[in-house]
């Protein structure tokens, strides 16, 4: 139901709506065609009537009717808005103060997040609160959130928050990774890979950052994350420097419906395929990893990556790579 916010339950919307549908109803009409026994019907009718959202006859049986909408329902919207303004407002003040506490406590504007628990109610909530833009590192090995289970991603994709991602080839070996990387990618992502990354890291809005103290996954520390939340400063734009950096030599993973051409009006000599087989292969992900995460068998990706060579009059990988940023490819 949507009167949540006017301090309106659902049983009582209901109703409402069907008052100002019918014109007028007793109780024992309510509850028939609400599927209310008649008792619950006259309790939220009574309710209703006590917040101004109808009233009613005083003959036997009592018939009633709505209150129109703009005089029961926009005042309580106002005031419902007003409260919430201030309860940002209010956030927003308690946010600084907890800021100069920490300057006034350590100096800097570090906070040390331990255990995967934490770390990922940290990420789905920098997320939520993200308003423009969304800068993340992913590299092999999950340490807090596996792959798929960032749910709070395409909701802020759906609220329009830009996501930039850098993956490093090793992610794409687990097991289900390249699926999730292109329901990102469909969602809005913009995708690129390298063949390794230094760290984790997850930057919102440019104002927050979250990365980790101690290595993780497979080669990394056994005991529960440590994970640095740094908030302006010199470290913050060391961090979206770092970022910037390597997206700006990452190669882009495009994602197309299989077997369509890739906005080049047909003429396009490379299969939607070829061009995401051709960015793993050039981000540095194995043959034998390519052929895995696309559904393919080693072979039938050494005679692709053999036909492209051919196509664009390459000798070496290492051509083919040149030749593929020269004309577009990638």
């Amino acid at each position: 139901m949507a009167l949540g916010a006017a301090g309106v339950s659902d049983v009582e919307e209901s109703v409402y709506r069907l008052l100002v549908t019918s014109g007028g109803a007793s109780a024992a009409d309510v509850a028939r065609r609400a599927g209310l026994d008649h008792a619950e019907a006259g309790r939220v009718l009574g309710m209703l009537a006590a917040k101004g959202m109808a009233s009613h006859t005083d003959g036997s049986p009592r018939l009633f009717r709505a209150t129109p909408p703009d005089v029961a329902l926009l005042p309580r919207l106002k005031r419902s808005a007003d409260a919430l303004d201030l309860a940002r407002a209010e956030a927003t003040s308690l946010l600084e103060a907890y800021r100069d506490t920490l300057r006034r406590q350590d100096g800097q504007l570090i906070e040390i997040i331990t255990g995967a628990q934490a770390l990922r109610q940290h990420l789905r909530q920098i997320q939520a609160s993200a308003h423009d833009e969304m800068l993340w590192f992913c590299k092999a090995q999950y340490v807090a959130m596996p792959s798929g289970s960032n749910t709070a991603e395409f909701a802020a994709l759906a609220r329009g928050v830009r996501y930039r991602v850098v993956y490093e080839k090793a992610f794409f070996d687990d097991e289900g990774a390249m699926d999730n990387v292109v329901a990102g990618v469909r969602a809005g992502e913009s995708a690129r890979a390298v063949s390794d990354l230094p760290l984790r890291l997850a930057i919102a809005d440019r104002s927050i950052a979250i990365f980790p103290l101690v290595p993780g996954g497979p080669h990394g520390s056994p005991e529960e994350p440590t994970t640095a939340l740094v908030r302006d400063g010199n470290l913050l734009a060391a961090l979206i420097a770092l970022f910037e950096r390597y997206w700006e030599d990452a190669v882009p993973l495009g994602v197309d419906d299989p077997g369509a051409a890739d906005g080049t009006g047909g003429t396009d000599p490379l299969s939607a395929t070829d061009r995401r087989l051709l960015a793993l292969l050039v981000s540095g992900v194995a043959d034998k990893a390519v052929a895995t995460q696309m559904g393919l068998s080693r072979r039938t990706v050494q005679r692709r990556v053999q036909y492209m060579m051919e196509l664009a009059g390459a000798v070496t990988r290492m051509q083919l790579a040149w030749q593929a940023a020269r004309r577009g490819w990638l």
